[in-house]
């Protein structure tokens, strides 16, 4: 095991210096342990990056396998050889038929991580640095995916863990999570309701929860990378990404600003979108109204549990990422998905969860309203196996 407060070395491959508060020029070490920021926002790594770096990086890429782990210097990793390692990252592009107002389609298929979903990218690096850092034990609430992550990762890492999730997750969840080791607790309601079963019992654990430490995002981010390098530094035009607590445009915003950095991409970005549905939607609340802060979406009701977030904690970095990118925020009516997922695999070979077939409804409005134009590339991400959800 890793001793208690492991100094994070300046021999390691990473280039990470430090902790930056999201909101002001706090920072923070990062050789001890760290979760909100002063100001109760999330800390982001920062990395020392250069050209010269740029250059010997992407050089090196050839030469690494299909894994996350490839953008080694990019994560903060303290011990790169010692890292617990399921064989994260390095999911495919898959160009589609479809051509939604004469644009390029692509599907970035995150459902072949471990776990089934690309909460794994997040929890492989929260719980790494975990266990680099003498966590006790882990633990977060969860509406199903991140709760499978923590348990796999938690296991292979030799530490106790604890998942909180709503009583109406799939029962498949739950017993795979078990199976792993992990203690599952239930409850009614949303994830607020969740968290509520983890603080009854307070066992010191470390709260591995979205944006609520800084790693996870440092994961996710690793899907911008990957986008990057898979289209040959040419970033796309539009990224249609289903979101809940958002750690995933959070971490591609800021890949794509490091990789400007490096000076292997420029500075075009795509425009987000963020897609949620009509039952619990309020980043699309808050953007349509101007506002910094997302408030808390009461009674929020939707069966597409990935996106039923009632509150994300990152929402001002989201939102910023919107209005930076001239993006959009849309809402999508639940019943608008069966169709969508019928229709899919029978033209396209491709099998989409519930996430997937929302963003598919908002590139069909998209294309519709004439913002989605020929010659476009468009990426939406399918976020998870949709066997998860059996």
């Amino acid at each position: 095991m890793f001793p208690k407060s492991a100094v994070f070395p300046r021999t390691s491959d990473s280039w990470a210096r430090d902790l930056r508060c999201s909101r002001d020029d706090h920072r923070a070490p990062l050789d001890e342990p760290a979760f909100l920021s002063p100001e109760g926002v999330p800390w982001l790594v920062s990395y020392d990056l250069d050209r010269q770096r740029g250059a010997s990086f992407k050089e090196a890429l050839s030469r690494r396998p299909w894994t996350l782990w490839r953008y080694r210097e990019l994560l903060p990793l303290a011990d790169f050889d010692r890292r617990i390692d399921l064989g994260e990252g390095g999911t495919p592009l898959i160009t589609l038929n479809h051509r939604p107002g004469g644009a390029r389609l692509v599907v970035k298929e995150e459902g072949g991580n471990p776990t089934g979903s690309f909460k794994a990218r997040g929890l492989s690096l929260a719980v790494n640095r975990a266990r680099e850092l003498g966590a006790p034990g882990v633990e977060l609430p969860s509406a199903g995916n991140a709760a499978l992550a923590l348990s796999a990762y938690a296991a292979a890492a030799g530490l106790p863990a604890r998942v909180a999730v709503p009583g109406d997750t799939p029962a498949t969840v739950l017993r795979r999570c078990r199976e792993h080791g992990a203690e599952v607790l239930t409850s009614s309601g949303t994830l607020v309701e969740a968290a509520g079963r983890l603080a009854e019992d307070d066992r010191g654990y470390w709260n591995l929860s979205t944006l609520k430490e800084p790693y996870r995002a440092e994961g996710k981010k690793t899907m911008g990378l990957e986008l990057a390098e898979q289209l040959d530094w040419q970033l796309p035009d539009w990224i249609v990404y289903p979101t809940g607590g958002g750690t995933g445009i959070v971490g591609m915003a800021k890949a794509f600003d490091e990789l400007e950095a490096l000076g292997l991409i420029g500075s075009h970005r795509p425009r987000f979108v963020v897609v949620q549905m009509a039952g619990c939607a309020p980043l699309v609340r808050a953007f349509e109204a101007g506002a910094e802060r997302a408030e808390t979406w009461a009674n929020p009701h939707t069966e597409v549990w990935g996106l039923r977030v009632p509150k994300a904690i990152g929402d001002f970095i989201i939102l910023n990422a919107l209005r930076r990118t001239n993006g959009l925020a849309l809402a999508i009516a639940e019943d608008r998905l069966p169709a969508i997922t019928d229709q899919v695999a029978r033209t396209e070979g491709v099998r989409l969860g519930p996430e997937g077939a929302a963003c598919w409804a908002a590139i069909e409005d998209l294309a519709e309203a004439g913002e989605v134009q020929a010659g476009q590339q468009v990426v939406l991400f399918q976020t998870g196996n949709p066997d998860n959800y059996l």
